[in-house]
């Protein structure tokens, strides 16, 4: 309980705090799908209806219209931001404790969001909550119910960033700001929490969550899988 609460609090400050300050500025870098979400998202039936869990500016709400999707993020200002993305509902929730029934929704996306919670514990229940919205898969039943979940890698040796085994898992990354007009010339620096994932960890958090991964990969300094919650029998 202890550790929770101060992983939490650490959260608040480093994470929560940070991107509803640098909302605006994050919003304008974020506008492109990543392909493989793109293609994640575009393969769903018609009609399916799931979540975005930390939706950002909602730039995955506009990919599929033929679905429909309730986005949410910790940070009220990014919400407000995805709210113009109609008819698509947006709304504040915190990863570790979604409003939605489980066993509910068809899909669920979860981009660059678990590696922000900053203990094993609150990383595997973040990926649960998620599952837990699932309908569940039978092993009779061809299609599967199925979460797209991303995490940065720590092999990133290629990157601008150089990470790679060897180095610490856990850092802050910092966002810089400039000022916003010719009188504001100064910038703000601001130090984003982050546990990078190594190669299998994800995986192995999945399976801890009660899922099963059906597909995964490695993309542009992150590794995704795609997971479905454990079959029933």
């Amino acid at each position: 309980m202890a550790e929770s609460t101060a992983g939490e609090a650490f959260e608040i400050s480093h994470v929560h705090e940070v991107y509803d300050q640098i909302a605006s500025h994050f919003s304008s870098t974020r506008y492109k799908p990543w392909p493989i979400v793109e293609r994640f998202l575009s393969e769903l039936p018609d009609g399916s209806i799931g979540i975005d869990v930390g939706c950002g500016n909602g730039k995955y709400l506009t990919v599929n219209p033929n679905i429909f999707i309730i986005a949410s993020d910790r940070s009220p200002n990014l919400v407000h931001i995805a709210r113009r993305h109609q008819p698509h509902s947006s709304i504040v929730a915190d990863n570790l404790n979604l409003p939605h029934l489980p066993s509910s929704l068809d899909f669920a996306i979860s981009i660059a969001v678990v590696h922000h919670l900053s203990t094993a514990a609150r990383r595997i229940d973040a990926i649960a909550a998620v599952l837990d919205v699932l309908k569940p898969s039978p092993n009779s039943t061809a299609y599967k119910y199925r979460a797209l979940i991303y995490v940065w890698a720590l092999e990133q040796k290629h990157s601008r960033r150089g990470w790679d085994e060897g180095n610490d898992q856990d850092v802050m990354v910092p966002w810089v700001m400039k000022g916003t007009n010719e009188k504001d010339n100064g910038s703000k620096t601001f130090d984003r929490y982050y546990h990078l994932y190594r190669r299998g960890e994800l995986q192995n958090d999945i399976e801890a969550a009660g899922g099963e991964v059906i597909e995964s990969g490695y993309e542009k300094d992150n590794w995704w899988a795609i997971a479905i919650k454990r079959p029933l029998d």
